[in-house]
């Protein structure tokens, strides 16, 4: 029998390789973020990342990238990060050239909380196709994107669920397909961004219950390199004056644009509240919702333990820690009415969160509600004991 010769590994082989050579150059770039300035050897490990990551991303190897984070996760954090910046950044945005010029397309969300009584009906979401227009078009009349730029914007609003199932190479076909749907004449498929609206989870509410619920506007981008609206001053202040201006532009838009969404979210004239997080790149946008949400719940376990015991925020003593747990890095609320413990909440980190941060952050979110005193602890002991208390100075 004639042997078949073999003209390749098998694709485990092959992802294995590949996230083998990731996390080697991402070690070797540990102490180096993502824009810094180089010396000539790490530029040349920075290249070969950015060409190792390209490679899964254009071969569709999410199992790569998923293995390479993993692994680099464990054996070193700086190194993690780096590889995880370098994956969002090339996933969500692409560089391309035409006639000359140089362009950037990216994919960008705008999370935001609605507030219902039963809750949203995919049904009703997106009928009206002139508000959806407006909606559309408000992103360059409101001054979010360049007059100047091509955006894109999906007529859907995405749970969380079908948020986190989008992969680094999913992302990347998805912001590839957006930039043949603004340049070509004729339609194009765009099989991916249909593959990313999976449909709600069912809903658990109830007609009467008051519901709060996180969605998600999903938009792209595209803009010549050289559009001075997006060019960043180098000096600090000239940065922050370019900031600010752009933050404050978000929040007259976020106020003037509520009843457009409205009647893209609701048909049957319902109540509708909505809350706008700031809009960003798709990565940082996901990630700022999910701490906000994660943060939300946090605060209605406090309430719900002051409650439970019948005592008033500004009563309330509470020390913020880190304690030790089985399923990873833990911060804990630990609440007392005097010298008596009545209850405590537990917030586990994502990989991104530092326990540092997210210690101020819940500080400043227990003071924010009314909580009378605010302590934080250098660790929780085994018995739940805090350790090392002092006082917590608002930022």
């Amino acid at each position: 029998m004639k042997k078949t010769k073999q003209t390749g590994a098998p694709t485990e082989d092959r992802d294995e390789v590949l996230a083998d050579r990731m996390v080697e150059l991402a070690l070797d770039l540990r102490e180096s973020g993502i824009y810094a300035v180089l010396p000539d050897a790490l530029q040349k490990a920075q290249a070969e990342l950015r060409k190792t990551i390209r490679k899964c991303l254009q071969q569709h190897r999410e199992q790569a990238l998923d293995e390479a984070l993993e692994r680099s996760f464990d054996e070193d954090a700086q190194a993690w990060n780096v590889l995880r910046e370098h994956a969002e950044e090339m996933s969500g945005t692409v560089l391309l050239h035409r006639d000359g010029t140089e362009l950037e397309i990216n994919a960008f969300v705008v999370p935001f909380f609605v507030h219902t009584t039963g809750g949203l009906r995919s049904e009703q979401c997106f009928q009206d196709e002139q508000a959806f227009e407006q909606l559309r078009a408000s992103f360059q009349e409101d001054g979010l994107e360049s007059r100047k730029s091509n955006v894109v914007l999906v007529s859907y609003a995405y749970h969380l669920d079908e948020i986190e199932r989008i992969g680094y190479c999913q992302l990347n076909a998805m912001v590839h397909e957006a930039h043949e749907a603004m340049t070509r004449k004729k339609t194009t498929s765009a099989d991916a961004l249909a593959r990313s609206m999976h449909g709600w989870p069912p809903s658990s509410f109830a007609p009467e219950d008051s519901a709060m619920e996180l969605r998600f506007l999903l938009g792209f981008a595209l803009k010549t390199m050289d559009d001075p609206f997006y060019h960043v001053p180098q000096k600090e202040a000239a940065a922050d004056r370019y900031f600010e201006a752009r933050a404050e532009r978000f929040r007259n838009w976020s106020q003037k644009i509520v009843p457009v969404l409205k009647r893209c979210l609701v048909t049957d004239g319902r109540d509708v509240q909505i809350d706008f997080l700031y809009q960003d790149l798709f990565h940082g946008g996901k990630e700022a919702a999910v701490r906000e949400l994660d943060m939300l719940s946090l605060l209605s376990d406090v309430r719900q333990s002051m409650e439970e015991n019948g005592i008033a925020p500004d009563a309330v003593r509470a020390i913020v820690g880190p304690t030790e747990a089985d399923d990873g890095a833990v911060v804990r609320v630990g609440l007392y009415a005097g010298s008596n413990e009545v209850g405590s909440v537990d917030k586990v980190l994502h990989r991104a969160e530092t326990v540092e941060a997210a210690m101020a952050d819940i500080s400043d979110a227990l003071v924010g509600v009314g909580v009378g005193e605010v302590q934080l602890a250098k660790k929780f002991d085994t018995d739940g004991a805090p350790i090392g208390t002092r006082p917590y100075s608002r930022r």
